[in-house]
């Protein structure tokens, strides 16, 4: 299985999903839907206390949901219960909730999105603007994250080519981070007082500009070094994120202030009491 992991809005709830390249087929994180449809503020027990009853009554619903990873809380990728499109028409089904039969609507129209996405790929970037627009981000930000995804996704692939393995990202991005913000990737969340919200959707304009000077950096550099096992790639990690990090301390001495903030974007969208655009 060839698997494409993508983050999608119903109502502005975050639904983690798989699209399975060689079926052509989408897998849904159960524990996601279960949050969106009961609201439950333990949608995991909510959920056990669910599979005990399908089987107590015999229910063969759950027998074929597989376990993929996902990206988790913590940034990391962790086996998660996902269902496709026809298991869990048929699992919410066994969900009270005024929000099911919406919801199956919502499934349907992601399903036929998917399609004519694979006809015109910029309909995907069509629709990530106005997913991030649905959330109340400026127009200024959100192009500056898409070109994080591009440099993002530049960089993998010289990971790839590399030899590096899926697994081994989390780690070389941490590097990267620690260089030139002085925090993990998770330390860094945890300054921004994040939990299951990504790092990357709660960067100001700045530290985007910096992450992604890091990890442009890292890729030319990776071009160069040809790097062939983890340390070495480790090392061009730091070089990367030592690009950044002089530019982060130049800016900053001119500014007289730090440019790590510890503003998430729940503190700048729409809804609060000072609602402003993310800068």
């Amino acid at each position: 299985m060839t698997k494409k992991n993508q983050l999608q809005l119903f109502n502005d709830r975050k639904v983690r999903t798989v699209w399975d390249t060689d079926r052509e087929e989408w897998y849904f994180s159960v524990v996601d839907v279960v949050e969106v449809l009961t609201n439950s503020e333990n949608p995991r027990r909510y959920l056990s206390d669910l599979k005990r009853k399908l089987k107590k009554e015999g229910s063969e619903v759950y027998e074929k949901i597989v376990q993929l990873k996902l990206p988790a809380a913590d940034g990391k990728m962790r086996l998660t219960d996902v269902a496709t499109t026809e298991q869990m028409f048929r699992l919410i089904q066994s969900i009270p909730s005024p929000k099911a039969e919406p919801f199956k609507q919502w499934m349907a129209q992601v399903a036929a999105t998917r399609i004519d996405q694979m006809q015109d790929p910029e309909l995907s970037i069509e629709q990530a603007v106005a997913d991030y627009r649905n959330l109340g981000y400026s127009d200024e930000w959100i192009n500056q994250r898409l070109r994080s995804i591009e440099t993002r996704k530049m960089l993998t692939d010289e990971w790839k080519r590399g030899g590096v393995k899926d697994w081994q990202y989390a780690s070389l991005t941490d590097i990267i981070t620690k260089q030139w913000s002085g925090m993990t990737t998770r330390e860094y969340k945890g300054f921004k007082g994040l939990h299951k919200e990504g790092l990357r959707d709660n960067m100001t304009n700045v530290e985007l500009a910096l992450n992604m000077l890091a990890e442009a950096s890292t890729t030319e550099i990776s071009k160069q070094r040809n790097p062939t096992t983890f340390s070495q790639h480790a090392s061009t990690a730091r070089s990367g994120g030592d690009v950044a990090k002089a530019a982060r301390e130049e800016l900053e001495l001119r500014l007289g202030r730090s440019v790590i903030s510890s503003a998430k974007a729940a503190d700048y969208l729409p809804g609060k009491d000072s609602p402003k655009e993310i800068e």
